[in-house]
C-alpha cells in the first residue's frame, strides 16, 4: 500500500508533463481508444443531465489535452446534442504543437449515432472548421448529412459496430481516439473491449441517487482489468489514468 496524497507538495504540473502522461503510444498499427469522463465520488456521470457541473479546470486541463494529443474525438450521438457540440476550437499554439506532432491542424468531431437523427443545420455542422464524421447504420437517413458536408461511415445494419468503425477511422489514419462519451457508448466500447485507456476524473460531489453512471447500456460478461497509470490530484479533484493491462 502507498499513500499519494496528502504527502509533501510536489512541483506543479507542466503542460510538458501532461502531454507525456497522456500521450499516446508511438507508431500505432491500430485504432487506440483513451475515453474521458468526470464522475462525482458516489459515481454520477453529471449533474442536471451535463457533465459541466462536475467539472473543474484541472480537469479540462486533461480534458483539453486528450483533444490536443488526438487524430479524432468520438462522442455518442446524445452527449452530442446535450452538451451542445461543436467544431473543436484549437488556438494557434495549440496548432502549432499538433503540427510539430505530426497531426492535422485540428481533430475532426466523429459521432455515433445508430439512427442517423442529428440537425444538418446545428453547431456540429455549421461552427465547425473541419467537417464531422457521423458514424451510423446501413438503415440510417444518409443524404442530408452527407449535404451538410458530413463524412459519414457506415458500420452496421441495425446497429454500430464499433469494432468496424474504428477499423474505418484507422482506414483514415485517424488511430489516436479520445473518446469524450456518453455512458452509452463507452458501456459498449467496454463490451466490444475495445478501450485502452480510462482518464477518470473524480469530483469531491455527492450527486445523490438517481444519475447515470459513467457506462451504461450492454452489459459485459467479463470485468476488464486495468492498471493505474498515473494520479494526479488539485483542490479535491483527482485525476486517474487506467491503462489496460498488458496481455489482458
Amino acid at each position: 500500500m502507498q499513500l499519494l496524497w496528502p504527502t509533501t507538495p510536489a512541483d506543479a504540473v507542466t503542460d510538458a508533463d501532461l502531454e507525456r502522461l497522456y500521450g499516446y503510444p508511438e507508431d500505432l498499427t491500430r485504432p487506440w481508444v483513451q475515453v474521458n469522463f468526470v464522475s462525482s465520488a458516489d459515481g454520477a456521470a453529471a449533474v442536471n443531465e451535463l457533465s459541466e457541473g462536475l467539472s473543474h479546470p484541472a480537469d479540462k486541463r486533461v480534458f483539453l489535452m486528450g483533444r490536443l494529443l488526438s487524430d479524432v474525438i468520438l462522442v455518442g450521438a446524445g452527449t452530442a446534442r446535450a452538451e451542445g457540440y461543436r467544431g473543436a476550437r484549437i488556438n494557434a499554439e495549440r496548432t502549432a504543437r499538433r503540427v510539430a506532432l505530426g497531426l492535422s491542424e485540428v481533430p475532426p468531431i466523429a459521432v455515433v449515432t445508430r439512427s442517423g437523427e442529428l440537425d444538418p443545420a446545428g453547431p456540429l455542422f455549421t461552427d465547425t472548421k473541419v467537417p464531422p464524421i457521423v458514424i451510423t447504420t446501413e438503415k440510417a437517413p444518409r443524404a442530408e448529412l452527407e449535404r451538410a458536408g458530413a463524412d459519414v461511415l457506415v458500420a452496421g445494419t441495425d446497429d454500430v459496430d464499433l469494432g468496424h468503425a474504428l477499423e474505418l477511422l484507422g482506414k483514415r489514419g485517424l488511430r489516436r481516439i479520445d473518446c469524450e462519451g456518453g455512458p452509452m457508448l463507452f458501456g459498449d466500447l467496454i463490451a466490444a473491449d475495445l478501450v485502452d485507456q480510462l482518464c477518470l476524473t473524480v469530483a469531491p460531489l455527492l450527486a445523490g441517487a438517481g444519475a447515470r453512471r459513467i457506462a451504461h447500456g450492454r452489459p459485459t460478461p467479463d470485468p476488464r482489468r486495468m492498471d493505474l497509470a498515473s494520479v494526479l490530484f488539485e483542490d479535491g479533484f483527482t485525476m486517474l489514468r487506467y491503462r489496460r493491462r498488458e496481455g489482458g
